[in-house]
């Protein structure tokens, strides 16, 4: 596949997005309507669309990668998918009727009729600086493959290949926001898993197997191990592990980000809400099982044609994120290579485009008031809410570039390792508010101890083997993460003379 007939299809695929952004904007393009989509979304279109958000290029890259890693991960990444299943359980039965009671446009809201100003403004900081970060990392995994296999061939620098990718979701998305996301993710999921089931089959056509020939050959592989037992405190992949690390990263990067509860919101009601979330789950994990079993499909076809896993041009390691776009773009046909370019745009910009939207929403809610009656009939709010847009696509830009510069590691271990961090404070607020009723917190103290739960989680990380008798943390570090907030919340808070209810 030609980097010419690439860009071509770029140009025609963000043409599409257009197109639709423009049908669906051009009535209403108010801030009601970027917010919260005037709170009249079908619930399957959310609970379809949801898939590529929660997806993105890391999944759809990164994941089947680390099939074949030379730490042995195999299929060890679904422990890790039934945990998230159950943190979205939890978040529809515990969190989104939280939210539709206090009829909440910023699900931190809630932090700050619980807790106060500060704790409010902290809880809104973190989701910025979390997500922000996360869809740099994503957005950065899908522009190193256009430039590897594209841009590179026209000589275009690594800078401005990602200036014309914000520049394109900042296009598509500064008018309508939420409203219009609706309508393009459900476009781009459908490009997403249809490239999934398709990969398959052109892989296994590649290789004369058919879809029993297929699973026995997986099954049979050294790829397709699920369940790790052995040595709990030494592996990071142990099943217990994995699950709670899986529940508790979704609970708080899901249930406590504003990106992903936005699109709940917009439902009519709870009702519609939740039958959204328990549909959305259950595609989510069967979706998930195809993308490893691509993975391993990829691995047996790398190994019976030669195919070795891509070197990092900077750093000369092997990067395993790599081997899917190798193979699609250069050792299949051409419609293989069309399905496998489709799939991972529309992977990466369903997530980076609707987090853009989140960020622009929370921080015009958050910070500015905007939700607020005396601020609704103002002018120039849908003018300051573009500003604070393309403020926001900027300082992704510069992220990216950043990263890109001292990048050395498994992108998908990175944004979940970062999460751990940037989350656990948020998982430790919402848990106090909850579960301790009877005690109001010191508000001014919370930024602080929200500061310095993630200093000392990373001491205890980086010292676990010493003082956990060998034990190592992988993704339930956002637990300790948040236990720790959750304690220093505790201490620092005060009795109530009657119980808080929300």
């Amino acid at each position: 596949m030609t980097p010419s007939t690439i860009l071509l299809l770029i140009i025609i695929y963000f043409g599409t997005l257009f197109y639709i952004s423009h049908r669906v904007s051009r009535k209403d393009s108010g801030n009601e309507a970027f917010f919260t989509a005037n709170k009249n979304s079908k619930w399957y279109l959310v609970a379809f669309g949801m898939i590529g958000t929660a997806l993105s290029g890391v999944t759809f890259i990164s994941v089947p990668g680390e099939v074949g890693a030379p730490s042995g991960e195999q299929f060890k990444y679904f422990q890790f998918v039934l945990g998230n299943a159950l943190g979205f359980i939890v978040i529809t039965k515990l969190l989104l009727p939280l939210y539709y009671r206090m009829n909440l446009t910023s699900i931190y809201g809630y932090i700050e009729q619980r807790m106060g100003f500060f704790s409010y403004k902290t809880a809104a900081s973190i989701f910025l600086i979390s997500r922000t970060i996360s869809s740099a990392f994503r957005l950065y995994l899908v522009v190193i493959v256009l430039q590897r296999f594209v841009f590179d061939f026209y000589h275009v620098p690594f800078a401005f290949t990602v200036l014309i990718s914000l520049l394109l979701i900042f296009s598509y998305t500064y008018k309508g926001g939420l409203k219009t996301i609706i309508i393009t993710d459900t476009l781009q999921t459908f490009f997403l898993v249809t490239s999934v089931f398709l990969t398959i089959y052109f892989i296994c056509d590649r290789m004369d197997l058919s879809a029993i020939t297929a699973f026995e050959e997986v099954k049979n592989s050294n790829y397709s191990k699920i369940f790790f037992f052995d040595d709990f405190l030494g592996s990071k992949f142990h099943f217990v592990k994995q699950i709670l690390g899986g529940m508790f990263v979704t609970i708080a990067m899901t249930g406590l980000d504003q990106d992903l509860m936005q699109k709940n919101l917009s439902c009519k009601n709870i009702g519609e809400a939740q039958k959204n979330m328990f549909t959305f789950t259950g595609i989510f994990v069967v979706i998930n099982i195809f993308f490893l079993s691509v993975g391993a499909l990829l691995y047996i076809y790398a190994n019976k044609n030669g195919i070795a896993v891509p070197t990092d041009l900077v750093t000369g390691k092997p990067r395993t994120d790599l081997l899917f776009p190798e193979i699609a773009l250069n050792h299949l046909a051409l419609i293989p290579a069309i399905v496998f370019l489709l799939g991972i745009i529309a992977a990466t910009f369903a997530t980076t485009d609707s987090a853009l939207t989140a960020l622009t929403t929370s921080f015009c809610v958050d910070f500015l008031g905007m939700d607020k009656a005396e601020n609704s009939h103002k002018k120039n709010t849908v003018r300051i809410r573009h500003l604070v847009h393309i403020s926001f696509s900027i300082l992704i830009f510069f992220i990216i570039l950043v990263f890109n510069s001292i990048n050395d590691s498994s992108v998908v271990g990175m944004i979940f390792k970062v999460a751990s961090y940037t989350y656990g404070p948020l998982l430790g607020l919402y848990a106090f508010g909850l579960f301790q009723k009877s005690r109001h917190v010191n508000d001014k103290l919370v930024p602080f101890i929200c500061l310095l739960s993630p200093l000392f989680t990373y001491f205890i990380n980086e010292y676990s083997k010493v003082l956990f008798a060998g034990y190592v943390f992988d993704n339930e570090l956002i637990i300790l993460n948040g236990l720790i907030t959750y304690l220093g919340l505790f201490i620092t808070s005060s009795r109530s003379e009657k119980e808080i209810s929300f």
